[in-house]
């Protein structure tokens, strides 16, 4: 019998063999390099950073209300209704984009903001899938995906302040930061809080950065799950995983480590790593 189809846009940085074992849709966000645009799911990590070197500094720009409706109506057609999770709307047009795409599906299609990024957009929508795919009704995965939204924590270390200074995606932080940093030649935390972007602290050094990550996440209490990424930098991911997994506890092999996708890489630049946290029920 037909139930309930998950649907994500690309931020969420989801591995490819996930989308295919729980069988989401995602819908592809833009990447402009001056006058060629792409998919955001047509770049790998290497092609994306390719580009940036050789073109013009990379925007991005949410899905055309069309490609939803696309998706949507694929979904809805074969009798599924679809919950579609997007990035945080604080930062983003794409909720805005989305909920008007679904109007003419009434109830039978859901929008949620996750209010957040990256991979953690892309837990909830794993686990949306995952309680989808064992029958669960809309109502039990929105109150599931509320309390995995109220328990997330995200801690961004960033080691330029050019992409951010370019992506004008926190416009209104940025002129605090770019101060603070330039005055004291500091590297920048940032944190997500209710789905915006915030200045977390400053530290002195990217080592000391990521010290303070680890401080931070071990003071949440018990986990449910942890991550990290990176962006072009894996060494630094896998010293911070190492560190976390001494810090907290959870085994190493239960930290995954993953290579941020181009909506990031384009406002965080390359070499930042963050730590993406679940406090437990």
């Amino acid at each position: 019998m037909p139930g309930i189809k998950i649907v994500v846009d690309s931020s969420a940085d989801l591995p490819e063999e996930v989308v295919r074992e729980l069988d989401i849709t995602i819908v592809p966000l833009n990447v402009t390099f001056g006058s060629k645009t792409f998919l955001d799911t047509e770049l790998s990590p290497e092609e994306f950073w390719r580009l940036a070197e050789e073109l013009e500094h990379p925007k991005t720009s949410l899905p055309p209300m069309g490609v939803f409706q696309q998706a949507f109506e694929r979904l809805v057609s074969r009798g599924y209704d679809v919950l579609c999770l997007t990035i945080t709307g604080r930062h983003s047009g794409t909720f805005n984009s989305a909920k008007m795409a679904a109007q003419p599906f009434g109830d039978r299609v859901v929008v949620w903001d996750s209010l957040s990024l990256s991979w953690g957009l892309g837990w909830q929508a794993i686990r949306a899938a995952r309680m989808a795919r064992e029958g669960a009704t809309m109502e039990e995965i929105l109150q599931a995906l509320h309390s995995l939204r109220e328990r997330s924590h995200i801690l961004i270390l960033l080691d330029t302040l050019e992409h951010l200074r370019r992506g004008g995606r926190a416009s209104q932080l940025f002129p605090i930061i770019d101060r603070i940093a330039r005055a004291l030649h500091i590297k920048v935390l940032l944190s997500v809080e209710k789905g915006e972007l915030k200045l977390f602290g400053a530290v002195r050094s990217f080592n000391k950065g990521m010290q303070r990550i680890v401080r931070e996440v071990s003071r949440l209490g018990p986990l449910e799950s942890l991550c990290v990424m990176h962006m072009r930098n894996p060494e630094a991911g896998e010293k911070l995983a190492q560190s976390l997994a001494q810090a907290t506890g959870i085994p190493r092999e239960r930290i995954p480590i993953g290579e941020a996708g181009a909506v990031l890489a384009v406002h965080g630049g390359k070499g930042l790593v963050a730590a993406l946290a679940v406090v437990a029920p």
